[in-house]
Parts: C-alpha cells; structure tokens; sequence
C-alpha cells in the first residue's frame, strides 16, 4: 500500500461537495419539494449553478424582514446560454413571456451574451426551467465549474469570418457541455434509467477546478474581450478567408480586494490553429486545467493562475502532448475598439441589423421607454433573430430591406428608437447586476452607474468630449463580471456607496487598468475625474484614447500584465 501525502493541500469543500453529488444530482430533487422553505440545501446551491441557476435573496428586504423575524426572501437567479448570443424571435418571446410569469419581468443581457431572470421563486423553478427548454435554449453550464457560454462575435453576417466564428462557437459550446442525465431529471421530469451509469468524458466527476470561459474574437473589433477569458480564438483572415485561429491563453479578471495573490488577468498568444482543429484544442486546455488546475483553494483555482505557477512553456508542452501535434506560430492580429456598432448596419447578406443601446443590459419598460413592449411587437413579425452583444446590447437582426422602417417606427412608438444617440461615455459602459439580488455585491452598480454616467457626462460636455468613446465599467465588487479591469474608467465596489477607481486601460481590450484611488464616494469619484477630463481634451494627441493618456499623463502606470496589476 502506497503512504498518503499528508503535505498535500486538501481538496476545498466544493471538491467533496462535486464528488459526492452523484454527478451534479444531490439532494435538489428533495429540495424542490420541500414547501417549508424557499431556500434549498446548502450543498445543493453549489450543485444547481451547474444547471444554471443561483441561489439569492432580495437584499433590499432584508433589515426589514429581520425587524419583523423574518428569514431571508429567497429567490434564485437562472441564466440562459445563447453561443455567440443569437436567438429566434420565438426564442425571445419564450424568454419574454417567462420573464412576465415566473420572474421580475425584466431580462438581463450579461458580459457574456446570455440572459439572466432574476426574482423566480423556488416554487416556479421547475416551470421556468421546463419552458426554457421547450425553446430549444437551456440553463445548463450558463454556471458552475464547467465551460461557459461561448462568446462570439455578435453580428455572423457582417463578414464570411464572423459567419463562420460563430459556427466555431457553437460547436465549441456543444461539445463541451457536461453530459450528466442529472438536468433531464431534475427539471424536465425525466425517468433515471435503472443499471445506466453517467459519465463525463470531458470532466469526470469534480468537473473543472472552477468556472471556464471562451471567446471568438474577430478582428478589428474585440467586443468579445477575447483576452479577459481563459481560452480565446481570435479569427485570422488570409486573402479574405478564414485560414484559422490564434489561441490565447490564461485571462480572468476575477480578485479578492485585500489579496495581492489574486489579481485579473489577460490571456497570452501561444499559437496558431486551423479552423478544423478549434474542437480539439479547446478540449486538451480544459483537459490541461481539469487536471492540474488548483482544487484546493477556489480563489487560486483559475487556469491564469494554473499559468503563472507552471510557466507558460510548461503548458505549452503540456497542450502539446495531449494533442500529439504543435500548434504553428501565431500569425498575428490587432483590434480597435470593444464597442459594438450602433444604428443600422447592411450585412454581408444584404439584410439589415440594428444595434440598440441597453442601458445595464436591462430589458424593461420604464420611464417611457418601453424597450420589453417593443421587442416583443418587433418577435410577434420579425423573419430574422436577435443577437445578445457582450457589451449587454441587443442587435436586432437579418432585418429585410422592406421592414426597416416598420422596425424603426415601433422603435420610436415606445420611445427607444434613439438610444444608441447617447454619450461616448454611455454607450460604452457596461454594470453587472450587483444590489439587490447578487449575495456577493459590496456596493451598487446597475442602479447606481446611470446616474454617475449622468453627472460625468455634465463634465464631458463642458470639456467639449461629449461625443468620445470612453469606457466606463461599475461592477459592485471585485470578482470582476462586468470586466471593470479592461474599463478605461474601471469603478469597484469597495463598501456601500464607495468605489476603488482604476485608470489607463487599453481602449482595445488588450491591456488592464491600474488601481488610482480608493474606496470614493460620489463626490470625490466626481471631484477625482474632473482634473483628468479637462486635462485630456485640452492635452490629448491625435486619435489617443482615454486610457492611453492616463498613462502618458503620469496617473498611472501601464499594466504589463496581471501580476503587475498591484504595483
């Protein structure tokens, strides 16, 4: 008998959590059924990210309910994948109706081109899951250690590369979903086959260390920010055909405030592949991490840091030899800009796509702006499909020459036809959902960056940049969903109503921010931008970004990578 390692670091709780679930299943099944609580198991709240779905409660309830001796108002969050974000009209209008009768009635677009319902009640979740289903999308991996929602670039028509990106997407995206009966039973009714036993030939049992992202990126426009994510393909063109993919890996964003262990950062470019060989390599990366990944503390366990304790040539040849082949040379690519494309825009089909600006992701009808009325006038006609951006905006798309105007005129009937007229600064921004529902948010960021946006943009038209692009990103603590480290202005909830400020990002997504003060309030986040927006329209180069000139301009240093981020 061989002698057990008593040095090595012992597995987290997750890891028995995964092990011991009978491939994701638990106790869910039996917490479904208990109508004594609106909350299920403890371990279970692990297990049911798997299938998509958070366990929270309504925050802005809670002194309340605790004045009164009341538990927590439980309610779970469910997010939908969409790879590359594109869904049928009739897929909207699913998620339209199930928004209005299981949840808030509101629809979150993510950083990652998928939906969030927030607000649906334990007693509702087997019906909203179902009805998920019966649209042809699912809730399964939208969360959990396993791959998530593969982005991609939002518009497949607007060249042949995008076309076909998004078709690598979605095949990246089926072949790495989990293969556990556990889904199909717990939540669409179906029968455990007696004697069957489930596998995964990707995962095993523990699944990844952690949580796992993709991106598709098509050059110039990274608006998939292709760096932030653990494993990113980024489209090579050669005498106007795709000849393949760069692969880049080891980019996260997620840190802890306090611990200068962890830290965001982007991936590397490591190679060179051919579109026929995209499956395999996303396979081997996440087969590199399943099985050297750290699985003993979950705030190490990302394949960045895989990465940085290994060597990036170590796991180069570690790829290497699970393929049996090399990848050839990187062939090279630069990007531009990470926004989207507002307004009409003429596809490589001939058809017609809208880009509309949704404020937060969130889609609603409010303060006269009816955006959720009018996507749904628009799904009940429309021929085409609607694409999910990264930026958490909506692209209306394949509109025909001949039903523009009627798209337009429904716009302007519910008062959002001109949404994407707003600032540079508002149109770039992005805020993950943080209060009330998000258990891990330390400060607003939905709710609250309008209104900053608002002030600040009084100060931008004073200094005559009303207009230009800056990208501002809120998120309301630090596990970075809103990608605040890649924002030229990157604002990171520190404690209720204080905010850390980070300059000097890289206004193409291929360099981070850099911390510039800490934990402001309003006013001095005010007090703080102001100097440095009237300093850059008066002293800014030709065509030089915001972020590039708070690093000439001596706020802060350029980050050179991730574990420079705290220097």
């Amino acid at each position: 008998m061989g002698s057990v390692d008593d040095s090595a670091p012992k597995p987290s709780k997750v890891e028995g959590i995964k092990a011991s679930s009978d491939f994701l299943r638990g106790t869910i099944l039996e917490g479904l059924a208990d109508t004594s609580t609106g909350a299920i198991a403890a371990d279970d709240t692990q297990l049911s990210k798997f299938h998509g779905i958070y366990q929270q409660d309504d925050r802005d309830l809670r002194k309340e309910r605790m004045r009164e001796k009341l538990g927590k108002a439980f309610i779970f969050m469910c997010r939908v994948a969409a790879p590359g974000g594109v869904v049928t009209p009739e897929q909207w209008l699913a998620m339209d109706r199930i928004a209005d009768d299981t949840a808030d009635s509101t629809l979150k677009i993510t950083t990652r081109q998928a939906f969030q319902l927030h607000g649906v009640i334990k007693g509702n979740l087997k019906q909203t899951i179902r009805e998920i289903n019966e649209s042809l999308l699912t809730t399964l991996s939208a969360c959990g250690d396993v791959n998530r929602n593969v982005m991609a670039a939002a518009n497949p028509h607007e060249s042949s590369l995008h076309e076909q990106s998004w078709e690598v997407a979605k095949s990246i995206s089926s072949h790495l979903k989990p293969r556990t009966q556990a889904y199909h039973e717990i939540w669409l009714d179906g029968e455990k086959v007696a004697g069957r036993q489930d596998e995964e030939p990707i995962y095993g049992e523990t699944y990844l260390p952690r949580k796992f992202k993709i991106a598709v990126a098509v050059p110039p426009r990274n608006d998939v920010d292709v760096f932030s994510n653990d494993l990113g393909f980024i489209a090579i063109e050669k005498d106007g055909e795709l000849a393949g993919f760069d692969v880049a890996v080891g980019g996260g964003l997620g840190m802890t405030h306090g611990k200068t262990a962890t830290y965001p950062r982007l991936a590397e470019v490591i190679g060179f592949c051919r579109p026929d060989q995209v499956v395999e390599v996303a396979e081997k990366v996440v087969l590199v991490q399943r099985d050297h990944g750290d699985r003993s503390d979950r705030r190490h366990a990302r394949l960045k840091y895989t990465i940085d304790d290994h060597g990036i040539d170590w796991f180069k040849d570690e790829l290497h030899k699970r393929l049996g082949w090399t990848l050839d040379a990187s062939r090279g690519a630069s990007f531009e800009s990470m926004s989207d494309p507002f307004g009409w825009v003429e596809g490589l089909d001939g058809s017609w796509y809208y880009t509309l600006f949704v404020e937060g992701g969130r889609v609603r009808d409010h303060a006269g702006k009816n955006l959720k009325s009018a996507l749904r006038e628009i799904a009940a006609s429309h021929t085409g499909d609607f694409r999910l951006t990264s930026n958490q905006n909506l692209v209306i798309g394949r509109v025909p020459e001949d039903a523009k105007d009627k798209v337009s005129e429904i716009l302007s009937q519910h008062g959002v036809e001109d949404s994407h007229l707003g600032s540079g600064l508002r149109l770039n921004s992005i805020a993950c959902t943080a209060m009330p529902t998000c258990g891990l948010a330390l400060a607003e960021a939905e709710r609250y960056l309008p209104e900053l946006v608002t002030d600040l943009e009084a100060l931008t038209e004073k200094c005559g940049v009303w207009s230009d692009e800056i990208v501002i990103r809120m998120t309301g603590c630090p596990n970075g969903c809103g990608r605040p480290y890649l924002g030229e202005i990157g604002l990171v909830g520190k404690a209720p109503g204080k905010y850390n400020l980070y300059l000097g990002a890289g206004f193409d997504g291929t360099r981070l921010n850099k911390l510039y003060k800490e934990a402001l309030t309003h006013d001095e986040l005010l007090v703080e931008l102001k100097p440095v927006l009237q300093r850059y329209a008066k002293e800014r180069e030709s065509g030089e970004a915001f972020g590039d000139f708070c690093i000439r301009a001596g706020y802060v240093k350029a980050t050179l990578q991730g574990m420079d981020f705290h220097d």
